[in-house]
């Protein structure tokens, strides 16, 4: 990891959302996106209003795991054509809104740092008429990741047991703590064959945060691995509507249980 990776951002927001959480996984391919909806959903159950943000502009793809076509999304807004709430786009089946990315649109770390701090103040204005505010991160620490990341008073980082997953999320987690040391990183396990399994893949993190950083992010769940997962992928269907008693439905309840408790 070079130097430079491991600089802060170049200006801090001049907002926090104390409603806003942030999913991020370091890399592709662990289930980020589906966490974030699924979250988002067990939120709205929960009796919350939820707005949940695709933040990673590059392969967005919230609207198409809800099988939605918006009007509006994210590139309409960094084109000046809208403002950002004009982008909202309710998902009546979840009870919950969402502002779509655009797939194949670029990364935020081509915004400039004007345009990345006007979109950020412009989510947590947009977010004060939310309870949550859910940032689904792009994948790595591009300035523009580092940036919507620090909108949050809780980062959830995602990882499963391949070691790139456990090795990426470890750099996000210092990344972003080296940037801001108070942060509140929370590590979530997915796709675990059990729960010892998942726990025996969060200690592994929890040793190289500890012994290289001097830090100890909880572990806020683990998710079993569950068939019915990509079966609500592939049929554009959340999971809670559609098995709603499944292992990963339950153990998607306890962690949203344990953040509201919390």
């Amino acid at each position: 990891m070079t130097a430079k990776s491991e600089a802060a951002p170049k200006t801090a927001p001049r907002a926090k959302g104390r409603n806003v959480l942030a999913i991020a996984s370091g890399k592709g391919g662990v289930g980020k996106t589906w966490f974030a909806i699924t979250l988002t959903h067990s939120l709205v159950r929960e009796g919350k209003k939820a707005l949940l943000f695709d933040g990673d502009l590059g392969l967005a793809n919230i609207d198409i795991q809800l099988g939605l076509m918006p009007k509006h999304d994210l590139g309409g807004v960094i084109a000046g054509r809208i403002g950002l709430r004009d982008a909202v786009t309710p998902f009546p089946d979840g009870g919950f809104d969402i502002i779509a990315g655009r797939s194949g649109s670029g990364s935020l770390a081509n915004l400039s740092v004007t345009r990345l701090q006007a979109l950020s103040d412009d989510l947590i204005q947009t977010g004060k008429t939310y309870d949550k505010v859910l940032i689904d991160l792009g994948a790595g620490v591009d300035q523009g990741v580092r940036q919507m990341t620090s909108l949050a008073n809780t980062v959830i980082v995602i990882t499963n047991g391949d070691p790139t997953s456990l090795t990426d999320a470890y750099a996000f987690i210092k990344i972003t703590h080296l940037a801001r040391p108070k942060t509140d990183i929370r590590v979530v396990v997915n796709m675990a064959k059990d729960r010892k399994e998942g726990e025996a893949i969060y200690n592994k993190l929890l040793k190289a945060c500890e012994g290289f950083l001097k830090i100890s992010p909880p572990l806020l769940g683990v998710i079993r691995n569950d068939p019915r997962v990509s079966e609500c992928i592939r049929s554009q269907t959340p999971l809670l509507m559609r098995h709603p008693n499944s292992d990963a439905a339950r153990d998607m309840e306890a962690i949203t249980q344990k953040l509201l408790e919390e």
